[in-house]
């Protein structure tokens, strides 16, 4: 489907401080990590398969087709590194999916015998309910 080692090559990653509560420690040690992937200049993927994902990713992607993740779970840079890899090998794993494409099938004739008699049964039910015509 596609070349992991080839795409993980084109990743650069930035370390860059957490947000939020962490005492003292957080001030000083930059442990949330962020990928950028240029999807529009990647040769690791043929152009159907870069529209593909630029058309499944469109959301997340920059004007300039970059796609930028951030992971700042964990305490430890590298295991923060760890999940946006992860993340974003899902990410284009989902992306790349190409949906079957349904084939309308016909409608057994059971079936719509079984409907004809359940309406049927339903609408002489409801006319039993009727005051008897007594002319």
């Amino acid at each position: 489907m596609f070349n992991e080692e080839a795409i993980l090559q084109e990743l650069s990653f930035k370390a860059i401080r957490s947000s939020g509560s962490g005492g003292q420690h957080v001030n000083k040690v930059s442990s949330k990590v962020e990928l950028t992937f240029n999807l529009t200049e990647s040769l690791a993927f043929n152009e159907a398969q870069k529209k593909r994902l630029q058309n499944k990713l469109r959301q997340r992607l920059t004007k300039e087709g970059v796609l930028i993740l951030q992971c700042g779970e964990s305490r430890s840079q590298h295991k923060n590194k760890e999940l946006v890899i992860k993340r974003f090998l899902e990410l284009i794993r989902l992306g790349l999916v190409v949906p079957k494409k349904r084939i309308p099938t016909k409608v057994p004739k059971a079936v719509i015998r079984k409907r004809l008699k359940n309406k049927r049964n339903l609408s002489n039910k409801k006319a039993n309910r009727k005051k008897p015509d007594l002319d």
